[in-house]
């Protein structure tokens, strides 16, 4: 199993770099980061730094959307920084949240991101795609290689993902859940003639490693609010008659709203609905051992690689432990 980390690219962009640095360091083998350029600075511009300077990691946004650049110029970015780094970059995209929502606008239709997915990766392959009525190639990158993997909750996202997508990405840690959203990509991917079993599958999660677990859970909290704002999309559409696990379901009903101010902030004051059980499931929390029996049972189920996100009060110390004791305990 791989393991990743998720930055978000708060000023200054050379902490970022730092960090990057240190989690290549340290043994993981990719370094995400959230894409709300309103919200935070822009990440393909620290993406560049990243790469330049470390020599292994792959980068990439944990997620973009379709809708808040044109489809060529994100082919165009993944394209150039491969042309210059030499293939290190990785698409996660998903309907869009933040980075839409705080501009005013909705996240974008199944059907605009299905095909903007074709778009995007087509052009960063080196391919010919269609494009309102125009054929579109970038003749200057026929060696770029760009993997898509898709972000998705609810059932038709998940279907999608399984029909189109090169990987998945699942935004909690809880392996009930995990299992239940492994097995409908995999049942889409084979209904619609590919092998299940070559899409990659990406957990992504807070993880704290210490003692403190009144502390930790402080300081995650604000996760099951991000992921109740996706959950919320899913009720609003599907109802709760179990079309989707029912602790997802469940857990949001004392939802109040949410603030984008603090999107993705220890310490959200929008956040306090979640209780701690749900911290606990969705996120990892606590000594190493509790770190390596859940990275156990999402492996188990097919989980290529764990994302740590990183947002909270003791990043340099989880990468330590991390790369100190539960990246060599894995492999």
């Amino acid at each position: 199993m791989d393991i990743g980390v998720v930055l978000q690219n708060n000023p200054p962009a050379m902490a970022v770099v730092e960090l990057a640095k240190m989690a290549e360091q340290k043994g993981f083998s990719h370094v995400w980061t959230f894409d709300s350029h309103v919200l935070w600075q822009e990440p393909f511009v620290i993406y560049s730094k990243i790469l330049d300077e470390t020599e292994r990691v792959i980068v990439g946004p944990m997620v973009t959307n379709p809708g808040t650049r044109d489809w060529t110029v994100l082919a165009s970015l993944f394209a150039t920084l491969n042309e210059m780094y030499g293939n290190r970059t990785i698409c996660g995209i998903g309907r869009g949240d933040s980075a839409l929502r705080v501009l005013g606008a909705q996240p974008q239709s199944l059907a605009q991101l299905r095909e903007s997915i074709g778009v995007i990766r087509g052009l960063a392959n080196g391919e010919k795609v269609e494009l309102r009525g125009t054929e579109q190639q970038f003749a200057w990158a026929p060696d770029s290689r760009l993997e898509v993997w898709v972000a998705a909750y609810g059932p038709k996202a998940l279907a999608l993902t399984g029909e189109v997508g090169d990987g998945y990405i699942l935004q909690l840690a809880d392996p009930d859940i995990a299992a239940w959203m492994i097995g409908a990509v995999r049942r889409a991917a084979e209904q619609a003639g590919r092998d299940p079993m070559a899409i990659k599958f990406c957990v992504a999660a807070p993880a704290y490693v210490g003692d403190d677990l009144a502390h930790q859970r402080d300081q995650t909290r604000w996760f099951g609010g991000m992921v109740g704002n996706h959950v919320a999309d899913i009720v609003a559409r599907y109802g709760s008659d179990g079309t989707v696990p029912q602790v997802l379901t469940d857990y949001i009903k004392g939802r109040q709203g949410y603030d984008y101010a603090e999107h993705g902030r220890a310490g959200n004051t929008h956040t306090t609905f979640v209780p701690d059980e749900v911290v606990d499931r969705f996120c990892i929390l606590g000594p190493v051992e509790n770190h390596l029996k859940r990275l156990e049972e999402l492996r188990a189920l097919g989980v290529d690689q764990f994302a740590v996100y990183l947002q909270h009060d003791a990043k340099e110390e989880t990468l330590r432990a991390y790369g100190d004791h539960i990246i060599p305990a894995l492999s």
